[in-house]
């Protein structure tokens, strides 16, 4: 590899931005809810991340977890946080709008692109869920999208390296694309190495036990199925050390 990748880090707390800064991170992706998949963070979240880090800032523009065809109310919501993510001085929104045919929306999509200029736009994994890959790039390239987030279409992004690589090869340069979905450390320089990918999105993660010395366990604030009460997953900086040690040999 004798190129530099972009390492973005999945972040959700003010933590966790600080950690991916300092372990070396080019820029975050700011979400809630990651166990969704991530939806958009609350405007304290992202200006107070933004007041904490120097490095790039996107903000994810997701309403609800879910699948990716909005009402008419959830786009309007989508707009409104699209105005406060840029007043607040995010460099970025990560959006992703589908047709019920499983196409690019692409009329939702140039109305956000518009509106978000002069930011970055990134397309997030709802490309993975697009019936025509290759005319779902086709259409981001055409629209202007600066990047298209990927699995390649499967669980993780090594087991979508094939597509991966067939589409940097499409894109020949028009779009970033970033790499992103089950990306650890004994993967990743493999990933890059065979799809040619320009950047590579990670989390990088750790658990940390709470501080709380009373902890009632027959109590969970979630539904059936549970997350832990009693730890918090947050950014590792050594473990995003190793990462972009790992891509930028």
């Amino acid at each position: 590899m004798n190129k530099k990748v972009i390492l973005e880090v999945c972040i959700d707390s003010v933590a966790s931005a600080l950690h991916a800064q300092e372990g070396g991170a080019n820029r975050v992706e700011l979400c809630d809810n990651l166990f969704e998949g991530g939806t958009t963070p609350s405007a304290g979240m992202i200006a107070t991340v933004r007041k904490n880090i120097h490095i790039g800032l996107q903000v994810m523009l997701r309403p609800r977890g879910g699948d990716f065809l909005y009402t008419d109310a959830e786009m309007e919501i989508i707009f409104h946080d699209l105005s406060v993510a840029k007043d607040l001085g995010a460099d970025g929104v990560v959006i992703g709008f589908l047709t019920p045919e499983g196409q690019i929306d692409k009329k939702r999509t140039a109305a956000v692109l518009e509106k978000a200029r002069p930011m970055q736009v990134t397309f997030h994994r709802a490309f993975d869920m697009c019936q025509d890959p290759f005319q779902a790039l086709e259409d981001l390239i055409d629209l202007g999208i600066d990047r298209v987030l990927t699995s390649g279409q499967e669980r993780t992004a090594i087991e979508g390296m094939d597509l991966i690589a067939k589409l940097v090869k499409q894109a020949a340069g028009r779009i970033n694309m970033l790499a992103g979905g089950g990306v650890r450390l004994h993967n990743i320089q493999t990933l890059v190495e065979r799809t040619g990918v320009s950047e590579c999105h990670v989390s990088g993660r750790k658990n940390i036990n709470s501080g709380m010395q009373h902890q009632n366990s027959r109590v969970a604030m979630g539904g059936t199925l549970q997350l832990p009460e009693y730890t918090i997953a947050v950014t590792d900086p050594e473990v995003i050390k190793a990462f972009s040690q790992a891509i930028n040999q």
